[in-house]
């Protein structure tokens, strides 16, 4: 392992940003192939004696967010900062770390499929483990967001020796289920999120039908060329699953679809997008526990998915888009193999039983994207972890509220009582 590490200044913030070279294949000495991994720690004046609290971003495929003082800043980062240095990780494959585009095609779709395979929540929680000795941190904490709450279950798995207090936020996911059951429970979710929004607006549900039909026609393009299916178009129910997601869908149903506002609005309404084509091809294997995938979301739809256009879809990626978007074309064969890989189990239930863990997590009871049910199914393997079960916020928030406030105050009052 080798490393660097620069220093700089942001108004009141202390930044260190520090990038390993770590091995890509944690459990092959034999391989020799590496991988960057880069982390800034962020550091309020006064707080360098703080412990440390690591953000595992959500996903798979997102960096993690910089610690501006503006309108782009984490709503939580003065919260973290109060109790620790925050240790804001881009995980393998993104951001600073050694990132995934379209330029790793050049090396031939079976190649990247492989390489893809090694950029798990196992591998992140090693590299966590090389950071974290890195630092000289016997024990840190965990924030784990959406997919990092995924991650952090992994950590519990493997090494809950290395961790102080976890905070999950919309992160708990199932262990040991199967694809198939998570995105067919989510089907259910985004059935329920649909009727909700035509409830409060319901001539959109005749506007919606209209413009699936026009998709269905191919008179829907977009700026970059798609011609959009009317999947890809129910697909931006996706944004019901935020707190103010339903503004995004309103918007977007007011607009005349023949202007320039409806096309480019569309463009940025959509879940999956070329910007990260990781998120799009990489998405089901976070659910897989020792599974393929084999386009779990469009093996499982309902008939009343398929009867009734109006339904909204959230995280359900399609195979058709590998042939109908042009970001997704060139990834065509690599996401084919994934759906295709076994996908080694990332969990493992009695140690996360053993672990021993403590600290608060958020279950959102509306959440589209990780179901209520297989949370608090997976919350009774850690007892020591306070659960506040709430419907006052959607899957985002930690970004939109004061939810680590919140988890904080629970795994603080655990600890004086």
């Amino acid at each position: 392992m080798t490393g660097t590490t620069s220093i700089h200044r942001l108004l009141d913030l202390a930044i260190e940003e520090h990038t390993l070279t770590l091995p890509l294949v944690w459990d092959d000495p034999a391989d020799p192939r590496t991988i960057d991994v880069f982390a800034r720690v962020v550091t309020r004046d006064g707080g360098d004696h703080l412990p440390y609290l690591v953000f595992l971003q959500g996903g798979p495929g997102h960096e993690a967010p910089r610690p501006f003082h503006a309108s782009t800043a984490p709503t939580w980062l003065d919260e973290a900062l109060a109790h620790y240095r925050l240790v804001l990780l881009d995980q393998r494959g993104t951001g600073l770390s050694s990132p995934v585009g379209d330029d790793a095609l050049a090396q031939g779709s079976a190649a990247v499929a492989e390489y893809l395979t090694h950029l798990r929540a196992d591998s992140i929680v090693r590299d966590c483990e090389a950071f974290r000795e890195h630092l000289g941190a016997i024990t840190w904490s965990v924030l784990g967001q959406s997919f990092g709450g995924f991650t952090t279950l992994a950590y519990l798995s493997t090494h809950a020796d290395s961790l102080a207090d976890v905070y999950i936020t919309g992160g708990l996911s199932t262990v040991g289920r199967h694809p198939d059951e998570v995105y067919a429970l989510c089907y259910d979710k985004m059935r329920s999120a649909s009727a909700r929004y035509y409830r409060r607006f319901p001539a959109h549900r005749d506007r919606m039908r209209r413009l699936v039909d026009l998709a269905g026609s191919g008179e829907i393009i977009l700026p970059d060329g798609e011609v959009v299916s009317p999947s890809r178009l129910r697909s931006v129910g996706s944004a019901l699953g935020t707190d103010d997601g339903w503004q995004t869908v309103w918007s977007l149903l007011e607009r005349d679809p023949s202007s320039n506002a409806f096309r480019y609005d569309l463009q940025h309404a959509m879940p999956f997008d070329g910007r990260n084509p990781m998120y799009f091809a990489f998405h089901e294997s976070s659910y897989a526990d020792g599974q393929a995938t084999r386009w779990s979301a469009e093996r499982v739809e309902p008939d009343d998915f398929r009867d009734d256009v109006t339904l909204f879809t959230g995280e359900h990626i399609r195979r058709e888009w590998t042939e109908t978007v042009p970001a997704f074309q060139p990834w065509r064969d690599v996401a084919l193999e994934l759906a295709e890989f076994e996908w080694p189990r990332v969990y493992d239930a009695t140690a996360i039983a053993a672990s021993g863990a403590t600290g608060a997590a958020a279950v959102y009871v509306n959440d589209v994207y990780v179901p209520v049910e297989f949370s608090l199914e997976t919350a009774s393997l850690l007892p020591g972890v306070d659960l506040w079960v709430t419907s006052e916020h959607e899957h985002n928030g930690l970004r939109s509220g004061g939810v680590l406030t919140r988890l904080i105050d629970l795994a603080h009052g655990r600890r004086i009582r």
